[in-house]
């Protein structure tokens, strides 16, 4: 078993480069299938769920090979339309598969997926998506069985704009013959990217990052190379770092236009930031009481509340975290009470008192929240020490490795079960 070991109280400092973004890599994995001819990705992370994702598509038929940040796929033999259950029970993103496989080869079988424990989050929306497009859907015994045979273009409206559904609706249409339009889409950056590697294979998709993205149908899609978006979540879980240590980063290869909102709410808690088009600056040298309202985007990115709520535990004032997109998503505040934190929860909002931590054994419970912990560690007095790192490792490309080049006292070592 591992564990991430910190030693609090160093502000960090240096300049640090953020890679390929898993949430916009992961469905362009998916989407990889939907083409018989070679796809070379760069700046692919080495995360578990990108990991796992490609032994997904390995036991589906797809060969694949990495050199270093990029990797190399080759869907052409692929002749598998069924899931590995047990490899997407470990994986959330499993699930844009439905629409990837269901236009490769007209029929899939799928797991319900797995993931973080943050609360309900089901596929209804997808399944609809689906079957608003002729999909026949067949739930039985855990199981999921997909026919697309009588599958066709249309207007799909999305009760939320739900990023998973968008991506999966996107992926089904692709070669269906006519106009699909996806209405109340999501309008997240890494839909963007994905119609962006879509359209380089050769697809027709217009209006992603609106409301309404449209789908003309193509005959085939062609091979390409292509480098996904930055991990805007990652830029922010540093961001977050260097404002808990009262440091000064800087970051490159990151996209200030797609952390709006969250460099504005650090700018307003006392935190200087200077951005130009691929790269930031951070200085800290307080922290104000924060205020942090999740939304699907261009809102306050829900992947960001358990950073925020990390900073907030040493800020100055009383702050207040409302989690609007999922119901269960403050596990981590019981593991920063054991920090010394004062937090008070009320369903969705959370009222943090700042003040400071102090060094424990706390829990990785999920991905964000895991991150979390590490920020607060870094921003503590003493030692802290984290296990169940496996799922900080879900996202993240050697956290503390990533930090200790920043000037933080941190390591990861193996402890006897």
């Amino acid at each position: 078993m591992e564990e991430i070991r910190i030693v609090g109280g160093r502000p960090l400092s240096g300049s640090v480069r953020v890679g390929g973004a898993k949430n916009a890599v992961l469905p362009l994995l998916a989407a990889s299938i939907m083409c018989r001819e070679k796809i070379r990705l760069c700046d692919v992370p080495y995360i578990l769920d990108v990991e796992n994702m490609l032994e997904i598509l390995r036991r589906l038929g797809v060969k694949s090979e990495r050199d270093g940040a990029c990797v190399e796929i080759d869907a052409a033999n692929a002749d598998c339309f069924s899931m590995p259950e047990h490899l997407s029970k470990q994986l959330r993103s499993s699930i844009f598969m439905m629409g990837s496989i269901l236009t490769r080869f007209g029929k899939a079988t799928v797991t319900y997926p797995g993931g973080c424990e943050i609360g309900l989050r089901p596929i209804d929306l997808h399944l609809k998506g689906l079957q608003a497009l002729g999909a026949r859907i067949r739930e039985e015994q855990g199981m999921i069985y997909c026919d697309g045979a009588d599958m066709r273009c249309g207007d799909i409206h999305l009760d939320f704009p739900s990023v998973g559904a968008t991506e999966n609706v996107m992926m089904a249409a692709v070669t269906l013959k006519g106009t699909t339009r996806i209405i109340n889409a999501a309008r997240e950056p890494e839909i963007v990217d994905l119609a962006r590697f879509i359209n380089a294979m050769g697809g027709r998709i217009s209006g992603a990052g609106g409301h309404t993205v449209t789908v003309e149908g193509v005959d085939r899609l062609h091979g390409c190379e292509f480098t996904p978006m930055p991990d805007r979540i990652v830029a922010g879980t540093i961001l977050c770092a260097a404002a808990i240590t009262r440091g000064d980063v800087h970051i490159t290869n990151v996209r200030a236009g797609d952390l709006t909102d969250v460099i504005d709410k650090l700018r307003m808690s006392g935190s200087e930031i200077s951005v130009s088009e691929s790269e930031m600056r951070i200085r800290t040298h307080r922290v104000g009481a924060l205020r942090a309202y999740t939304q699907p985007y261009p809102g306050f990115p829900t992947d960001m509340q358990a950073q925020f709520m990390a900073l907030a535990c040493t800020a100055r004032g009383t702050s207040m975290i409302v989690e609007n997109v999922f119901e269960s998503r403050f596990a981590h505040a019981a593991q920063f009470t054991r920090m010394g934190a004062d937090i008070w929860i009320n369903d969705r909002t959370a009222v943090v008192r700042g003040g400071r931590l102090h060094g424990a054994n706390v829990s990785a419970r999920d991905l964000r929240g895991g991150a979390a912990l590490v920020i607060a560690g870094l921003g503590a007095e003493g030692a802290t020490a984290i296990d169940n790192i496996q799922v900080i490792d879900r996202g993240y490309e050697r956290i503390e490795d990533m930090f200790a080049r920043l000037g933080a006292d941190i390591e990861r070592v193996n402890v006897p079960q």
